[in-house]
């Protein structure tokens, strides 16, 4: 079993992911290297208990003929019991069976085992002594010895299922938690991003409606474009990209609108170089921008500006939507504000530490988005580390 190559390794490995798939539950991460570990702790435990045991019984002074027997009984048995069990797990799995049936099923089986090894040992003392002589005088019976076996085969399942099922079981459902809480992370990142594209779409499409009257020619031309801004917002692919990436797209976003507004909206960019390689969710500043224009420079007399910004602020990311619009009476996002309520989420969704929050006064809105992002001289030292860090065989 120790001595397994690496291919039965790892067909080994999708058995035991067939098991649980085929009871419903999704599989651990659990690799080769993992399952010879953990073969390596089970053996660890037999030999423990019964060194253990042996050494106890020395101390107590008995000879050492009987203790040998006996330690040869316990790597015998221990070993045996510790498989029947287990396949009497996977059994109970397959079938689907409630706690209580699999608990007698793995009760009976380790009986069963500890029964019939101790029965082989009473038979084997008829023939020789030195092993009659390892049985307490009142097991010299045969149903004695039976009862003994069935007692320690109860015992050895406490022992088994305390130090190896158990930790192994609650490391597992935590790595299945995370495993769910990540799936049901990017669940909801997948609903609300699907919530926003056709939210965006949408609005564009009207901003553009007003040309196809007045300037034809130009609303073909921004349809166009737009039909690059949407194949870009819905390729597949990661749902992080950079602050490069995100600025090159609502650059293109801008000019369509400022084609739609032409001599009403203008747009503003600084963002700072040393944060052109942080990553965000995919579209996240666009309902700020977008919001930025209906509820702000839209609404200035005369015309407005949209200014974006991204710097960082210590050890965070901070990126600003800015415009100079007649602002609006601070409280929480407004009933309908489907963007903004979007934006929030992700936010708290995509990073364990980050804020957003908007600023209003008579003089424009700021939408603020920060959040944690290491120096590039950081990001730059670990991934020297995991190139340096030497390779498992």
């Amino acid at each position: 079993m120790m001595g397994c190559h690496k291919d039965e390794q790892e067909e080994c490995v999708q058995h035991v992911k067939a098991r649980l798939e085929a009871y419903g539950i999704k599989s651990p991460s659990v690799d080769a290297d993992e399952l010879i570990r953990r073969r390596r702790i089970a053996v660890g435990v037999i030999v423990t208990m019964a060194v253990t045991l042996a050494i106890a019984q020395l101390g107590n002074g008995q000879p050492v003929g009987v203790v040998v027997v006996r330690l040869g009984y316990m790597l015998i048995e221990l070993p045996l019991l510790f498989i029947a069990v287990a396949h009497a797990y996977d059994h109970s799995l397959l079938r689907r069976y409630t706690p209580l049936k699999s608990l007698a099923l793995s009760a009976a089986v380790a009986m069963s085992v500890a029964v019939g090894t101790i029965s082989i040992a009473w038979l084997l003392g008829k023939v020789f002594p030195v092993i009659a002589g390892a049985f307490h005088p009142v097991q010299q019976r045969f149903f004695a010895a039976a009862a003994a076996g069935a007692f320690l085969g109860l015992m050895h399942l406490g022992i088994f299922a305390l130090a190896v099922v158990y930790p192994f079981a609650a490391h597992d459902a935590r790595v299945r938690a995370l495993e769910t809480e990540k799936l049901r992370t990017a669940a909801e990142l997948a609903r609300l991003r699907g919530h926003l594209e056709p939210h965006f779409l949408l609005n564009t499409l009207n901003a553009i409606a007003g040309l196809v009257t007045e300037d034809p020619r130009e609303a073909r031309r921004l349809l166009a474009a737009l039909g690059d801004l949407l194949r870009d917002a819905l390729r597949e692919g990661d749902e992080m990209q950079t602050l490069e990436q995100e600025e090159a797209w609502l650059r293109r976003y801008a000019e369509i609108l400022e084609s739609r507004h032409k001599g009403s909206l203008s747009f503003r960019w600084d963002i700072d170089p040393a944060v052109r390689t942080a990553r965000v969710p995919r579209l996240l500043l666009q309902p700020l921008v977008e919001n930025a224009i209906k509820h702000g420079a839209l609404r200035r007399r005369g015309g407005g500006v949209v200014t974006v910004r991204a710097a960082r602020a210590g050890d965070s990311v901070e990126c600003v939507v800015e415009d100079d619009g007649p602002g609006f009476s601070q409280g929480p996002i407004r009933q309908g504000a489907v963007g903004l309520s979007v934006v929030r989420r992700r936010v708290e969704l995509k990073f364990e530490r980050a804020a957003f929050r908007i600023e209003s006064s008579t003089e424009g809105t700021r939408a603020i988005v920060a959040f944690e992002a290491p120096h590039a001289t950081e990001v730059a030292a670990k991934s020297g580390a995991m190139a340096a860090a030497p390779q498992r065989a």
